[in-house]
């Protein structure tokens, strides 16, 4: 490219702005604590707790909770896209990564919780602007003391498989507090 045609991708009309607010993480982490994983869950799901910083970033926001699944959703957005006009694919292993987790703690008591030790994904189709709205599901496999093993799958709007994943998650407990 010549130098006047790069210019006119930086033109003050092509530009976009996105503002994204959050609640402190702090307090929410330590109502939490206090709920067992799946009162956590329904309580960010009915607005009850506010959702972690990362799905206000990225958009997408609880819908569905049962014990060992979860159902994350988002609209898709510009913001979200690649170089090339595709999501670009750190948003559905966000997604994954966030609805597997969630999906675990469903079936933890309070106090405990799972951190990703792997996560493995495959994308079967892209997904863009154009998908309407993706959904994530993640799913628990198998609850362990020590490390658990989920499923998630990522659809787009008209229900097509675009991503599969598998992740080992290990399992933690609350600190104890000193005396």
């Amino acid at each position: 490219m010549t130098p006047p045609e790069t210019a006119d991708l930086f033109s003050p009309a092509l530009r976009r702005e996105r503002v994204v607010d959050w609640q402190a993480p702090g307090p929410a982490a330590n109502a939490a604590a206090t709920m067992s994983g799946m009162e956590a869950m329904c309580a960010i799901r009915d607005g009850i707790l506010p959702p972690p910083p990362m799905a206000r970033l990225i958009g997408f926001r609880m819908r569905v909770v049962e014990p060992g699944r979860i159902v994350m959703e988002l609209e898709p957005h510009e913001s979200l896209e690649n170089t090339i006009g595709l999501l670009h694919g750190a948003t559905a292993a966000a997604l994954l990564d966030t609805a597997m987790g969630c999906a675990i703690s469903t079936k933890l008591p309070a106090g405990q919780g799972s951190v990703t030790l792997d996560l493995k994904l495959t994308y079967l189709r892209p997904l863009s602007v154009k998908s309407g709205i993706i959904a994530a599901e993640g799913k628990l496999i198998k609850l362990g003391r020590q490390t658990s093993y989920t499923e998630g799958f990522v659809r787009d709007g008209a229900g097509i498989l675009a991503v599969h994943a598998t992740a080992t998650f290990s399992m933690i407990s609350e600190p104890s507090k000193a005396k």
